[in-house]
């Protein structure tokens, strides 16, 4: 049975790799360029992979999703059964192969015989117990003490997340493939780092983005280095290329300043309302969806949003041609992003606002990657200090693997087809 360990890094782009070739050269690699799905974001990257499908056939159309039925949105939920069953490995599981997924996203309860993912449990007053979802059990535990330290949820996302996060992945994903009665033949893992330090940095050039580069490669070395060891076969890609943001929008706004978004007063605290709202922006990025309340709302929320600076398209439901999709579909311009926020004072901002809440919010909030006060904590609501985006395809992520069957022709080719040639691959 071949083992094949898959490693992806969030933020990895050819631009990347380009521009710090001396640094990827000890890997022994010849990164190639790769196409992302539409939206270039996590969730339906990993979607894309795992299915081998395009976005409008498994349906996570963004990081985000919204039921119409309960008027809610739901971000980072973290449910396999969002996608369709089948899997590129799913014949080679028939065939008795293993598969292994460490801190993938929307894995939990995936059919696969080894997951570790976060899984913290919210407290009911408030704050977190920070827990992992571990099968087979007690497997969390065990890497964490071969590693020395648990994980820490708060290094993952929030203002102090860095290379601590991806540190520890690969010195589990590099446990578990040293542990005979545990290691999968297919590994997927994930390295998270590399994403904080654009998102906050920018991707031109500079010494902290040299530095996170740096850092990656020596954790990179630390999986590959095992898998070698132990015999697998490699397969390195990125989910999406970071690109300069210089320029916020806010179709929130726009919606509610044209009468189509609700929202009520809570002690001088503006809620969204969206049971009440015609038309609303869960916003991700560089694309935006927005959901209407009947058919007759999609023309004046497309006429509210024309013309609007940063916007450089509306579409229809057809874009992506899913249920979960919006009626309408905006997509950013070079350079702009879609920020969440109604609100015109920060006086009028929800209490969640200067939190990470990764779930409340009806949009990705990339401010939750700088401190706004210290003392007490909280977040910046100041959406100027962001400064890389992604989500459009116009800028090429990178790939590169061992497997003697992936042709590497230096032409760019898209994440269904590389998904694709590895699912032939395996199910040989």
């Amino acid at each position: 049975m071949r083992k094949i360990c898959v490693i992806q890094i969030a933020g990895l782009s050819a631009d990347i790799v380009r521009q710090h070739t001396e640094l990827f050269a000890p890997l022994g690699m010849d990164f190639q360029p790769l196409i992302p799905p539409f939206p270039a974001v996590t969730c339906t990257a990993q979607a894309t992979f795992r299915t081998g499908m395009d976005t409008a056939r498994h349906g996570i159309v963004c990081n985000g999703v919204y039921s119409r039925e309960q008027a809610r949105v739901d971000f980072w939920n973290q449910s396999a059964h969002f996608m369709p069953p089948e899997r590129i490995w799913s014949a080679f599981r028939r065939q008795g192969g293993t598969v292994g997924t460490i801190c993938w996203q929307q894995s939990l309860g995936d059919d696969v015989d080894m997951i570790l993912s976060p899984q913290p449990v919210h407290k009911h007053h408030g704050g977190m117990i920070q827990a992992f979802h571990s099968k087979p059990a007690g497997l969390y535990e065990r890497l964490s003490e071969t590693i020395g330290k648990t994980f820490s949820l708060f290094r993952y996302w929030g203002p102090t997340a860095g290379l601590s996060s991806t540190r520890w992945i690969a010195e589990a994903t590099a446990a578990v493939i040293r542990l005979p009665e545990i290691r999968p033949d297919l590994l997927l893992t994930y390295l998270p780092h590399l994403d904080y330090v654009l998102q906050k940095q920018g991707p031109a050039p500079s010494k902290k983005v040299t530095k996170a580069v740096t850092e990656l490669v020596a954790e990179l070395t630390k999986v590959t280095a095992a898998a070698k060891e132990q015999g697998y076969e490699l397969l390195i890609w990125g989910d999406y290329a970071i690109t300069p943001a210089t320029t916020p929008v806010y179709p929130n706004k726009v919606l509610r300043e044209a009468g189509l978004m609700s929202t009520r007063d809570v002690n001088g605290m503006l809620y969204p309302d969206l049971h009440s709202s015609r038309a609303f922006a869960m916003v991700d990025h560089q694309i935006a969806h927005i959901f209407t309340r009947t058919p007759r709302d999609i023309g004046p929320a497309r006429e509210a949003l024309t013309g609007i600076p940063g916007i450089a398209d509306i579409s229809g439901h057809e874009t992506m041609n899913h249920f979960r999709a919006g009626d309408l579909i905006l997509t950013a311009e070079e350079g702009a992003w879609f920020a969440y926020p109604w609100w015109e004072s920060p006086k009028q901002a929800p209490d969640y606002a200067t939190h990470v809440d990764i779930h409340n919010k009806i949009g990705f909030d990339p401010c939750e990657l700088f401190w706004g006060k210290l003392f007490p904590p909280t977040i910046t609501l100041d959406t100027a200090k962001v400064r890389g985006t992604h989500g459009l395809t116009t800028a090429p992520a990178a790939w590169a693997g061992t497997l003697p069957e992936l042709h590497q022709s230096g032409h760019a080719i898209s994440l269904v087809a590389l998904a694709g040639h590895l699912a032939a691959i395996m199910s040989q």
